[in-house]
């Protein structure tokens, strides 16, 4: 990994290079950009990047609504735009025809179709249009890719399977470092650049999986709980979503061992313990208190043990950093999570044969999720960017982690229903 260290700041400073050199051309830079999002390359000139859209969205407020820009531009710039936090106005008005529809003359323009494809994952509440602009552009987009030039065809293909932004970004950079590679008018340096650092990335978080593995081993977890699934290597990708840049590496390790025990902890709950058995753990869990293992039984001592071991290992560590608030708050969101779900979870509904209505679904599997205690995990991770009011903000549970939790519970149940 650190012998990676050289070239990388090489290329960086090529790069910045490019940036700095493309001053003159607003869309040249935009399409710079983007294309250093796509292959993986934005984190490292976070500060640059927005430095160059803050100065370009000062110069030109009303960029889009002066150009007379096309499809492909217009759907680029503002989706950039958007991307980084800039609020732009609706520009696709001028592609609508007079029946409110868009004008089936774009049809004829593929690279712009894709492009508003793209851009139409960005929209709003309330923003009608570019919920038409997806439907439209779904509409064409696969018989266009048939009659496209075969690296268009493969763009189109691409982003229909995988789109640009559902997609997690380490899986996204592969694909579009390969796309690229394909591209005859590529910049040799950003290739480069981008296979070396994939590659770079790629090879810590493989040491990061080397050690998890080897920690999931040495708990023994086979053979004590047989009846869990073992989802070391699935839980790293997810920590690896929540972010993949080398200066998180201790916090998807973090993230991955929570995972493991909570998914531990929920197939214990969903499809083994009996309520008795729960009640004691639940309770167990809220006294936190290795006295409550006389309480448990056999199985449920070795569990019990692995949940405390792991939040006393991570206090050590994070007591030396001055943040022993943070482990008090992943606490705190696990026994929510455990004492909910052992109140309303499936195992509870299944014992009283109780169907539940979707109101009552929806708020007790969105509290039950478990995505509350994965995301104060994700905190622990990022340093003291997530301090005491930010943890706070978190346990008050905001529009914006009620929406994850919805989406991870609906495609939970969706798969193994």
């Amino acid at each position: 990994f650190e012998s990676y260290g050289k070239q990388i700041e090489m290329f960086k400073e090529r790069v910045k290079d490019m940036l700095i050199a493309r001053t003159g051309d607003v869309v040249d830079k935009v399409s710079l950009i983007d294309l250093l999002c796509r292959l993986g390359l934005s984190y490292h000139f976070q500060s640059d990047i927005e430095e160059h859209l803050q100065r370009i969205f000062c110069a030109h407020p009303n960029l889009l609504d002066t150009s007379d820009y096309d499809l492909y531009t217009d759907a680029l710039v503002f989706r950039v735009f958007r991307q980084h936090g800039y609020k732009m106005p609706d520009v696709f008005k001028k592609f609508i025809d007079n029946d409110g529809k868009f004008k089936e003359a774009l049809t004829g323009d593929p690279k712009g179709m894709l492009s508003l494809y793209e851009a139409s994952y960005l929209g709003m509440h309330g923003e009608d249009i570019l919920d038409e602009a997806l439907a439209f552009t779904l509409a064409h987009l696969e018989s266009l890719a048939s009659r496209s030039n075969p690296l268009l065809k493969k763009q189109i293909m691409n982003a229909l399977q995988w789109p640009y932004h559902r997609c997690t970004p380490r899986i996204a950079a592969r694909q579009n470092i390969s796309l690229y590679e394909e591209d005859e008018s590529r910049n040799e340096t950003l290739l480069q650049f981008a296979k070396i650092d994939f590659n770079r990335v790629q090879l810590l978080h493989q040491h990061e999986l080397s050690q998890l593995t080897r920690w999931y081993k040495d708990l023994n977890v086979g053979t004590l709980f047989p009846y869990t699934r073992h989802r070391i290597v699935e839980t790293h990708v997810w920590a690896s979503a929540m972010y993949f840049e080398p200066q998180y590496s201790y916090g998807r390790i973090v993230i991955t061992k929570v995972i493991a025990i909570l998914s531990l902890l929920d197939d214990t709950y969903d499809v083994y313990g009996t309520i008795e058995e729960l009640d004691r753990f639940t309770d167990a869990i809220i006294r936190w208190d290795s006295s409550a293992l006389d309480e448990l039984p056999e199985y449920m001592k070795f569990l019990y043990g692995i949940y405390l071991n792991l939040f006393d290992e991570l206090e050590r560590e994070l007591t030396k950093e001055g943040r022993s608030y943070s482990i008090n708050y992943a606490r705190e969101t696990v026994r929510f999570n455990l004492l909910f779900s052992n109140i309303h979870g499936l195992q509870t509904l299944f014992h009283k044969d109780y169907v539940p209505s979707l109101d009552e679904y929806m708020h007790n599997g969105l509290l039950s999720s478990g995505h509350l205690a994965m995301t104060a995990a994700c905190f622990i991770g990022i340093g003291e960017i997530a301090g005491i009011k930010e943890y706070e903000w978190l346990l008050h549970r905001p529009k914006i982690l009620r929406a994850y939790e919805a989406i991870g519970r609906l495609m939970n149940d969706r798969v193994s229903h």
